[in-house]
């Protein structure tokens, strides 16, 4: 079995230590500390077992410590949703979305029958003909509304086409059958 040639000097350790105390960020923290362990000898085993990352995963942390120190186990993904609207958008929506129902903006047109309440597609629908914006995923939408103070509420899966009168005659036969 080959000798490890990677090892933190004196310097390194403190960065990474100090790296994983001061950031918020879980992910860095969990790479910060696996570098600082693979540094110091601990076996690749002992590491994946307390860091639940992968033999590769790890090997990749390291060659990018070794070039560009503890910057280089920043998370660079910046997300494609999270420049659609800017801040002022944001407070204009959500007063938008405190003000009105969908019932009141859309009508019939509503993702759900009565319309009362704010669904995905309600929101992707008001985005569209306010702002000219349109997110990917339907994460999106739902982290976009608890932002604006909504809870995500998944619609009744109701029929649009359904018939009130028929249903509450069919409810009332069925009651009739089971009492008599």
């Amino acid at each position: 079995m080959a000798k490890r040639k990677f090892k933190n000097t004196e310097q390194q350790e403190q960065e990474l230590v100090k790296e994983y105390l001061q950031s918020k960020d879980g992910l860095l923290r969990t790479r910060c500390q696996a570098v600082r362990m693979y540094g110091t000898d601990y076996s690749v085993r002992e590491i994946q077992a307390l860091t639940a990352c992968s033999r590769t995963s790890l090997m990749e942390w390291c060659q990018v410590f070794r070039t560009q120190g503890v910057a280089g186990l920043k998370d660079k993904r910046l997300g494609g949703n999270r420049a659609r609207l800017t801040p002022a958008q944001r407070e204009d929506l959500k007063a938008r979305l405190s003000q009105y129902t969908p019932a009141q903006l859309f009508g019939p047109q509503a993702a759900t029958p009565d319309g009362q309440f704010w669904t995905v597609e309600d929101l992707h629908h008001a985005l569209q003909s306010w702002y000219e914006v349109e997110y990917r995923g339907r994460n999106s939408y739902t982290e976009l509304l608890a932002r604006c103070g909504f809870s995500f509420q998944r619609p009744a899966k109701v029929y649009k086409s359904r018939n009130q009168a028929k249903v509450a005659e069919f409810e009332e036969l069925i009651e009739k059958k089971s009492a008599g």
